[in-house]
């Protein structure tokens, strides 16, 4: 048992040590050695607004980004008061996106209109928002594809594990970490991976 043990530990090692936390705490972080090239890129991708628009994700370029799956009736929902914040003051260098979601516990039931009007009236979010889509599944919405798609992200397999995960991407659109719900804006590792 104990040589089995000692092997993935090498393993682990060795592909770039992954850090593991408990189930809402998780954190991954891109190996080392990865290629560099993905088939596709995170900014070919067209979504929609909360208001039905299309944007293009090529707009994001040269910022990092933060996708962040959202809902409106969660423990974790006062983070919109984080990530609001948080892109307040850091909006020139970073966005964040949120796209909600109704994956986890029924905990997004509105329509487009009510999620605009609670995220506005309760926390003032401005950071972009964009339709309720599903973030696993048969029915994953194509930017979740790419988020936890290896052959498309180049690591990554991490689906979100409840509301309110994080992915972090680079100005050139690269999959740099996966961060679960419990991780804000101060966590150290957090601050580390986006250079705060």
């Amino acid at each position: 048992m104990s040589i089995k043990l000692g092997f993935l530990a090498a393993v682990f090692t060795l592909l770039g040590a992954y850090t593991y936390y408990d189930c809402t705490g998780k954190i991954l972080n891109r190996p080392m050695n990865i290629q560099e090239t993905s088939p596709t890129s995170f900014f070919s991708y067209t979504v929609n607004s909360l208001d039905g628009k299309p944007v293009s994700l090529e707009q994001y370029k040269g910022k990092k980004i933060i996708v962040l799956n959202v809902a409106s009736e969660c423990g974790y929902t006062p983070q919109y008061a984080d990530w609001q914040a948080f892109y307040e003051a850091h909006k020139d260098k970073v966005v964040v996106l949120g796209f909600p979601c109704n994956d986890f516990g029924s905990q997004e039931p509105g329509d487009a209109k009510q999620i605009g009007t609670f995220c506005q009236k309760n926390y003032g979010v401005t950071f972009p928002m964009f339709e309720k889509v599903h973030v696993k599944g048969a029915e994953k919405a194509p930017v979740y594809q790419w988020l936890t798609d290896p052959a498309l992200n180049g690591w990554n397999n991490q689906e979100p594990s409840w509301n309110f995960c994080k992915y972090l991407l680079d100005e050139n659109g690269k999959l740099l970490n996966f961060f679960a719900s419990k991780i804000k804006p101060d966590n150290a590792e957090f601050k580390q991976a986006i250079g705060l």
